[in-house]
């Protein structure tokens, strides 16, 4: 019987594959789901606002750590209020009460000064084409005002802001141009056991025990209704969801034909793009474009879109414990933009805000700092695709290019030549350096081309951080 209906689909298929494009039609099977062109836009994009805020932003502490994943404060349910080695459950105890649940902390999550045109114009200046906010994390609590039957009283639309804060945002990206993205959390900590601790649950049983929705109905009847009605609503540009790949596979969480309903039916088909993690099994093999967290994913390249997700610190979620030698500086941040566009991803940079809805100034600074060099150098970057077989060689070097003009970035300014090894340029092709009327002098010879950089004074330097050079009409 199985081979039989595998038959079908696969006939099913190949019919719909026939058909011309603008009729595609796509079948709950891996090979017709990755025959989906990824919408080009977010190949182009190549920066995006990631937004970690929810109830855990009340307490946004916990002890910061060097280890990957070790200072993520969103965390804090399953990672701080039960830890007797690294004193969270002492912290918690302390501030809080030794009977202060984490669902608490909703009531205080009031988002009181949350400015939605201010976060917006905020990422626009930043230069970010798109912004991704977590609809719901691994916690439960939704920052819309969700139709499902498990979730009254642990919105945002119930408790705490009294607003939909999904809704507000979305309308304010959109209206400064940006394309809008939703982060999901496909598992619960008071819903799904894991096989990663002791207990089979990330926090303690008894909460699971107070709050869980029941195995049996938790999919069927929570996440897919879920996922359609933010899907209907807010028409998301991105999917991101997570967790999915922790425990279960794609036929518990009904993987396929969710994709395939996403992209057949949902009025936002044509734009929308998903990420990897949407079962076990799934990362690095399928979705849109393959997802990397603080630098964890390997294998990432040209062959596949892929994005690559951080904190501006060590934490996602606003972490209190994070001080100043915590934060990446501007120019580590404008690096890391320009190495991953060099190798073919996105950055997805996070902003943690606080409860009560501001975004710290130090991370608006990173911000500002990323924007103005974007608005001298962004030809370098959007729309830029990597440069295969041409290695930097050097450090703080990278390569991008854009038809047949190739862009060189350096790190620092160069003290002398600048080597481009293999490179030529046509009869019509000229040498510049973005943000300055100054022209460089270059010159070939046979090993490549050779960029001598304009004399210029501090005063006429066209930005900080990196330098670009374009070489239009270049050829290997």
């Amino acid at each position: 019987m199985k081979r039989i209906i595998s038959l079908v689909i696969t006939a099913v298929y190949l019919c719909a594959a026939s058909l011309p494009s603008a009729a595609q039609t796509y079948m709950p099977a891996w090979e017709s789901l990755d025959s989906r062109p990824v919408p080009a836009w977010f190949q182009d994009a190549k920066f995006g606002i990631f937004i970690h805020w929810g109830v855990y932003s009340v307490p946004a502490w916990r002890p910061v750590a060097s280890a990957r994943y070790a200072s993520y404060a969103e965390w804090y349910y399953a990672r701080v209020m039960g830890d007797t080695v690294h004193g969270g459950a002492l912290f918690h105890k302390e501030n809080y009460g030794e009977s202060f649940e984490y669902r608490d902390f909703a009531s205080l999550f009031r988002a009181e000064l949350f400015d939605p045109g201010f976060w917006a114009e905020l990422f626009a200046k930043a230069g970010a084409k798109y912004v991704v906010l977590t609809s719901k994390h691994h916690d439960g609590f939704c920052l819309w005002p969700t139709e499902s039957p498990f979730k009254k009283g642990w919105n945002a639309g119930d408790t705490g802001p009294r607003r939909d804060l999904v809704g507000d945002l979305a309308a304010a990206v959109r209206a400064k141009g940006l394309r809008m993205g939703l982060y999901y959390s496909l598992p619960e900590w008071e819903s799904t056991p894991t096989s990663r601790t002791p207990s089979g649950w990330f926090i303690d049983p008894a909460m699971v025990e107070k709050y869980r929705i029941p195995r049996e109905r938790y999919v069927e009847e929570h996440v897919i209704p879920q996922l359609k009605e933010l899907v209907t609503r807010y028409q998301p540009a991105v999917i991101f969801s997570d967790g999915g790949e922790w425990d279960f596979d794609e036929q518990y969480w009904r993987t396929k034909e969710f994709l395939a309903w996403l992209y057949n039916d949902a009025p936002n088909r044509d734009e929308v793009v998903v990420n990897d993690r949407w079962a076990k099994g799934i990362p690095m093999h399928h979705g849109d474009y393959y997802s990397s967290e603080y630098k964890d994913a390997g294998g990432v390249g040209d062959e596949h879109p892929w994005e690559e997700s951080r904190g501006i610190g060590g934490s996602y979620g606003f972490n209190r414990a994070e001080r100043l030698d915590d934060y990446s500086t501007s120019e580590e941040l404008i690096h890391e933009l320009i190495d991953i566009v060099s190798r073919g991803g996105n950055l997805l940079l996070n902003v943690g805000p606080t409860a009560d809805g501001r975004i710290p100034v130090i991370m608006q600074e990173r911000l500002r700092d990323i924007g103005d060099w974007l608005k001298v150098n962004g030809e370098a970057i959007y729309a830029t695709r990597s440069c295969p077989g041409l290695a930097a060689g050097e450090p703080d070097r990278w390569y991008t290019r854009k038809g047949s003009d190739l862009y060189v970035i350096c790190g620092r300014w160069p003290e002398g030549e600048v080597a481009v090894p293999g490179l030529r340029l046509r009869g019509t092709g000229s040498v510049t350096l973005l943000g300055s009327d100054k022209r460089p002098a270059w010159r070939a010879a046979a090993d490549g081309l050779y960029i001598t950089p304009p004399p210029l004074s501090p005063a006429e330097a066209p930005c900080a951080h990196a330098f670009v050079f374009k070489l239009a009409d270049a050829w290997k």
